[in-house]
């Protein structure tokens, strides 16, 4: 460190602080020091030549000279291989057991030396070096895993030669030594030459992802992030590909730190010869496991859901909204700026309290003098239609007498070093224990702490700071290396905790509240996360930058996560920090009103971001935003269920249903929300109109009711007062009407075309099951007719039905 970085700990933190973090990055250097030997010499190896296979339902075991590798299809057509005894148990994504064998799947002889399993929805094929391919039941190459490389410690350098089994990764489900780590690894991969990567988390700079290097490791960037920064809060091992053979997303679960190199390919590079592209995965410990899910992208998710989890479904007031600030500073303030929408006529369906409403930043506590009543406060605002909600960070002050750590110490919950002695760091409140989520009794006493919370009357909460964070001048800003974590009881350390701290945390707050108020739904959004984490709830961007480059990450951050499983995540609308004119405001605002979640969000020193604060013109054009949101209310019900049912995002990259469509896999300025709707948003300073890449089928823009026929490019309008949204014809919309009555706006078919569309009525907060309606649209002598299909045929709609588009 230098005398710069001493000086700009010091702004950030303030005197005190920025001294605290100085010591404490020290204190990490020394811990990992003495609590983690150097790696050492250290020995390549790869397979080697297949010996002999042995088969078993769904597939078998394939052994080779110095490896061995496990691969099973299950019925659902899901691929697992596993090299070295890896085993899909135990795993922070997965939801259960693994899922069952195809019993009809087999290994068998194949050509050169091989094996092969062939099934309904893909074979795979295993070399005799150890190449893994994946086709599709016509013989089209999805993905090809080249045979892998580790590097292994050498205990002994006088040591024979390395023999199967004798990996610091092997064994079951194992995640590596703890002295160095076990073997870290590379696996390469190829697939088409047209292909596209998308996922790994999110990435500001997709949501298509470039030739680059991505890094598997949760960090917070300690400042507004724009699209060239990477990585951010929230990193998965999951690629999501679209070419013209399918759909497919790998899955390497690994929680290790690692870093993905992407190479997009190119056709007719060479020769005429396609050049291929590549995905290399190197990880610096862990087992080397994979899966793959095959399909359409909505098959792909879906099966991807079935393994993972059911994303968890927000409370219906979730999906209005919402309206945070880091300083409030008061309930006095609190009820200004609810009583400033109630009196312009704005909705609003919560409010969320930063960690200024802490009493000295410590979490669990509230400062009585600026909040005397917060249940009253809370009680207050709920008759008015608008619910609180709760920051809660990870880090509790290490003080003795703190309610919060003499509990935590009494139950053994904090994170150690390998001495045995607490892992301190410097956040918020000043010097920090972290509670090791990892452990399942220390997640039920931290679910048990939410009790507080809901005597507050708070209605849900959002977590920040769990990457982990502790604030350092320089190094990484997070929890020793070599710090030591329960893991289920299998013990080991940071380097594989971190990437799931986040997602144990999720869940420990979660599964609390399902125990405190087992009659509603909890409402729970994290900042940190990975794979998995859609069954605890969602996310947000979290500190991105203000500014059009910041809108346009805004953008690629929901859409890629949304291709990871996690439907419900929305930026902070107008950015973290500064102040955004208003034509940037109004946009980030438009463009909010058609994402999950619908949140303006700022810094205890940014601009306001209430609508009024912008003027006049940029406060009616963000009721009209507002008034449309709500409209559609009952279709974000219905796309928030679709998602538990069927692991499908509420946003859509513009391919969804057309993934064939080249033109579509590089269209990342629109988005699909659910089947019906394209939203155009405007991402530029001073547009007003833009191009917009349709998929096929006739289109209606929304304001106008002109048609435009896709596949191809449309030009259209997007004044300041609104987005250019379009409608697919024949699209039946579920809306709000008059007096809250629920409509069916139904879009004109085209000629000679049907259409149609889900409902999914709300039955309210709690856990009540509903059922999807189907409707289908269809034109008969240049009138709109609308059916409700059901199990005996159709009837009608029992709904009233609003035509639109003649």
């Amino acid at each position: 460190m230098d005398g710069r970085e001493l000086v700009r700990s010091m702004k950030v933190f303030g005197s005190v602080q920025g001294l605290r973090a100085v010591w404490s990055a020290w204190r990490q250097r020394r811990t990992d020091a003495w609590g983690m030997p150097p790696r050492g010499a250290e020995r390549a190896r790869v397979p080697g030549l297949a010996v002999e296979a042995e088969p078993a339902p769904g597939g078998g075991t394939v052994r080779f000279a110095r490896s061995s590798l496990r691969i099973r299809v299950s019925s659902g057509g899901t691929v697992f291989w596993g090299w070295d005894g890896a085993e899909p148990l135990p795993s922070y994504a997965l939801a259960g057991e693994a899922p069952e064998a195809d019993p009809r799947a087999s290994l068998e002889p194949d050509t050169d030396g091989g094996w092969r399993i062939v099934s309904e929805r893909v074979t795979v094929t295993v070399s005799r070096h150890g190449a893994v391919e994946l086709r599709t039941p016509g013989g089209v190459l999805l993905r090809r895993d080249l045979p892998p490389r580790w590097w292994e410690p050498v205990a002994d350098e006088g040591a024979g030669p390395v023999v199967a089994g004798s990996t610091g990764s092997a064994g079951a489900g194992s995640t590596g030594s703890a002295g160095a780590g076990g073997a870290r690894w590379v696996q390469r991969s190829e697939v088409p030459a047209d292909a596209r990567f998308f996922g790994l988390g999110g990435r500001a700079g997709g949501p298509r992802l470039r030739d680059g290097s991505y890094r598997l490791w949760n960090t917070d960037p300690q400042r507004g992030f724009d699209p060239g920064d990477d990585p951010l809060y929230l990193t998965m091992p999951v690629q999501f590909v679209v070419s013209d053979a399918g759909t497919h997303l790998a899955f390497h679960d690994n929680s290790w730190d690692g870093r993905v190199t992407l190479t997009e390919g190119e056709e007719g590079a060479g020769s005429g010869h396609d050049r291929p592209g590549a995905s290399e995965v190197r990880m610096s410990g862990g087992p080397l496991r994979c899966w793959v899910v095959v399909g359409t992208p909505a098959r792909v998710l879906h099966g991807w859901a079935a393994l993972t989890g059911a994303p968890a479904l927000p409370p219906s007031w979730a999906l209005g909204p919402q309206h945070a600030r880091w300083g409030f500073g008061s309930a006095r303030e609190v009820r200004r700026v609810v009583a400033g929408y109630r009196e312009r006529g704005l909705p609003l369906s919560a409010v969320h309290l930063d960690i200024d409403h802490y009493d000295g930043h410590r979490v669990f506590t509230v400062d009585r003098e600026r909040f005397p009543d917060l249940p009253g406060l809370a009680e207050e605002l709920r008759e008015q239609g608008v619910r609180l909600v709760s920051i809660v960070d990870p880090a509790v002050r290490a003080e003795p007498g703190d309610p919060v750590y003499d509990g935590g110490a009494a139950v053994d919950a904090f994170v150690k070093d390998a001495r045995g002695q607490e892992v301190r760091g410097v956040v918020w409140p000043g010097e920090c224990a972290y509670p090791d989520f990892t452990d399942p009794a220390v997640r039920e006493w931290w679910g048990g702490l939410y009790e507080e919370r809901l005597r507050q009357g708070f209605a849900g909460v959002w977590h920040d700071m769990n990457e982990p964070v502790s604030f350092v001048p320089f190094g990484d800003p997070t929890l020793p290396r070599s710090a030591r974590h329960a893991l289920e009881g299998r013990g080991g350390d940071h380097r594989e905790a971190h990437n799931v701290y986040g997602l144990a945390m999720a869940r420990a707050g979660y599964e609390g509240l399902r125990r405190l108020r087992p009659d509603e739904r909890p409402f729970l959004f994290s900042r940190s996360g990975w794979a998995g984490m859609q069954r605890y709830g969602g996310t947000w961007s979290g500190d991105v930058a203000t500014g059009w480059p910041g809108l346009r990450a805004s953008l690629a951050l929901v859409l890629g996560l949304g291709l990871c499983g996690v439907p419900y995540s929305g930026p902070d609308v107008g950015g973290f920090d500064g102040s955004p004119s208003p034509e940037l405001f109004l946009r980030w605002y438009q463009l909010g009103a058609w994402l999950p979640l619908f949140r303006t969000h700022a810094a205890i020193d940014a601009g306001r971001r209430e609508p009024w604060e912008f003027g006049p013109e940029v406060l009616e054009h963000a009721r009209v935003a507002l008034a449309e949101r709500e409209r559609l209310r009952p279709y974000f019900t219905t796309l928030a269920r679709l998602a538990r049912m069927t692991g499908a995002p509420y946003v859509r990259p513009v391919w969804w249903g057309t993934p064939e469509d080249r033109a579509l896999r590089d269209c990342e300025d629109a988005f699909l929300l659910g089947d019906g709707l394209l939203v155009a948003p405007v991402l530029t300073r001073g547009a007003d109109r833009r191009a917009v890449r349709l998929p096929r089928g006739c289109w209606y823009d929304t304001a106008t009711g002109r048609a435009y026929e896709g596949p191809g490019q449309g030009l259209l309008d997007a004044p300041l007062s609104r987005l250019p949204v379009l409608a697919r014809a024949g699209a039946v919309l579920p809306v709000r009407g008059e007096g809250d009555e629920l409509v069916l706006e139904v879009w004109a078919p085209a000629a000679g075309r049907t259409g149609g569309g889900l409902v999914v009525r709300d039955t309210g907060d709690g856990w009540e099951s509903a059922s999807i309606e189907r409707y289908q649209s269809r034109l008969v002598d240049g009138r709109v007719v609308v059916e409700r299909v059901t199990d005996d045929g159709v009837e009608e709609p029992g709904l009233p039905v609003r035509v639109r588009g003649l």
